[in-house]
């Protein structure tokens, strides 16, 4: 399952226009507009190449100015990458979520460079 959100811009006057046309392609949800032309959809897809078929559909619409994915969730394609990840011991897990004063936090240097 791909999953991933669209940005689209139009003109303000334009916008429930817009709106209408995206609910006619039935290729994404909408989730929340303003009145400066700004719309938040939602798409899904089998595949990123089918997501990507989506929003060309979004973006070739009258009067959107752009249409660009601002997140992108791939469940199959990160899953291998998943194992390469280092795991946190339960204790460090248990004390990053208990309240701590912070006159007991103690920093011990940057890690940029470690």
């Amino acid at each position: 399952m791909n999953i991933s959100s669209v940005v689209i811009k139009c003109a303000p006057k334009f916008l429930d226009e817009v709106k209408d046309n995206i609910k006619a392609l039935d290729c994404c949800e909408i989730h929340a507009s303003d009145d400066l032309g700004r719309i938040i959809v939602v798409i899904e897809g089998a595949t990123t190449e089918e997501e990507s078929e989506k929003l060309k559909l979004i973006q070739a619409q009258d009067h959107v100015l752009s249409a660009e994915m601002v997140y992108a969730y791939s469940e199959r394609e990160f899953a291998p990458e998943d194992e390469k990840f280092e795991r946190l011991s339960e204790d460090v897990v248990e004390r990053l979520n208990t309240d701590m004063p912070a006159d007991e936090i103690i920093y011990s240097g940057h890690l940029k460079d470690k």
